[in-house]
């Protein structure tokens, strides 16, 4: 459960992040990170959440039309013991409402998978503010190579990158899934025009064009 005291102001953009408890594996299998890609749609609201109903009700949980939204997210990033989250919020007080929802239905739902019990996460969220312009521009970058790690050299790891399903990146430069729907890049500035330019920028960081 992430509760914080932390002031989180309308209109700012913070970075959000947290790992595992013990650095433990909090995604396991394909499913888990779908479901915290779901809980990422569906838990950004102040309706109440129940995602079995919404599966009885909708062939896609992402057809689900909010009535209003805690925040909008621009970019987002899930590994296999943390994850990092690029948001505004919508109102002073939407970003500990979120991600106690979004934490606590996304440790309950893996409790229950795994017959566990106790805290998943690393205690409550991290959270970072970030007040200048070229370092929310460095977010989206910092971010979206976060699965680097994950391969092996340097040329694999950037094709891997590009194609990872569990970050926004994929949505950026494919624009062609149905998670997309987690998105709100209008709330933020535009730096990129196009794929190609968010592209460009990615190579510029890891020196490979």
């Amino acid at each position: 459960m992430a509760t914080r005291y932390t002031t989180f102001t309308e209109g700012e953009f913070y970075h959000i992040y947290n790992r595992g408890v013990d650095k433990r594996i909090i995604y396991q299998t394909t499913e888990d990170y779908l479901r915290f890609q779901q809980l990422l749609y569906i838990a950004n609201t102040n309706e109440p959440i129940n995602v079995r109903d919404l599966k009885k009700k909708y062939d896609s949980i992402f057809e689900y039309k909010k009535e209003t939204e805690l925040v909008a997210i621009g970019a987002y990033c899930l590994m296999p013991n943390h994850f990092h989250i690029l948001l505004t919020p919508l109102s002073d007080v939407a970003v500990s409402t979120f991600m106690n929802k979004l934490t606590t239905s996304y440790s309950m739902y893996f409790n229950k998978r795994y017959d566990r019990t106790g805290r998943l996460f690393e205690g409550s969220f991290k959270s970072k503010h970030i007040d200048i312009d070229e370092y929310l521009k460095y977010m989206f970058a910092y971010i979206h190579l976060n699965p680097q790690k994950l391969y092996g050299n340097k040329q694999d790891m950037f094709i891997q990158t590009l194609h990872y399903r569990f970050s926004s990146l994929y949505d950026y430069l494919y624009n062609n899934r149905e998670e997309s729907n987690i998105l709100e890049p209008s709330r933020f500035p535009k730096y990129f025009k196009n794929a190609r330019d968010h592209l460009d920028e990615l190579l510029e960081w890891i020196n490979l064009d």
